[in-house]
């Protein structure tokens, strides 16, 4: 993240590097069952890390693209499939948002944790309290405790670009967005 000065406001954007998908496989109704185009992006250029395979799909990351069955004709396989997002759009960004390891029901749920600091209680100040009850002598499915936090899918919806950078392939969107410096993420128009 950095910051950028527009008419003496101080705006905190995050800068997204962007680079040209190319176009590696369309999926048709009539053979896979329904419609999208593949996309790749981030070509591995050493030889000894192609696997057999990864053969005529040398990518480090694909991904799939739903689009309507006329729309497949202006796609060919082996174009770039680029951004067409202009200052001041409106979009969508997903991506896996950061894992912080393994946390307790106060951090990761918002318990109030406290019990009565009194009465016989010792070391409880940040516990769950009762688990369960004793009708089916079992937990509940979906009961909140502790365990991994993190590291989950995270969609951030209308972030607004800021400035489009085409010479180094930077976008400057206003805000934080999800994930640790380094993921790959996915942005989609409003």
């Amino acid at each position: 993240m950095t910051q950028i000065f527009d008419q003496g406001k101080m705006i905190p954007v995050t800068l997204i590097e962007t680079k040209p998908c190319q176009i590696l496989q369309i999926k048709t109704k009539e053979k896979d069952g329904y419609c999208a185009i593949q996309v790749g992006f981030d070509k591995i250029t050493k030889e000894k890390r192609i696997k057999k395979t990864m053969k005529g799909k040398e990518y480090r990351y694909l991904k799939e693209i739903r689009v309507s069955g006329p729309d497949l004709e202006n796609y060919k396989v082996g174009d770039n499939f680029e951004s067409d997002f202009a200052e001041g759009d409106k979009i969508k960004v997903a991506g896996i948002s950061k894992g912080k390891g393994y946390s307790g029901a106060v951090k990761k749920w918002g318990f109030k944790g406290r019990l009565s600091s009194t009465h016989g209680t010792k070391h409880e100040l940040r516990t769950i309290g009762s688990t369960g009850q004793s009708g089916p002598g079992r937990l509940i499915k979906g009961r909140k405790m502790s365990g991994r936090m993190g590291a989950e899918r995270v969609t951030i919806k209308n972030l607004r670009i800021m400035k489009i950078d085409k010479d180094n392939n930077l976008i400057a969107v206003k805000g934080a967005i999800p994930g640790i410096r380094g993921t790959l993420i996915e942005i989609t128009g409003v």
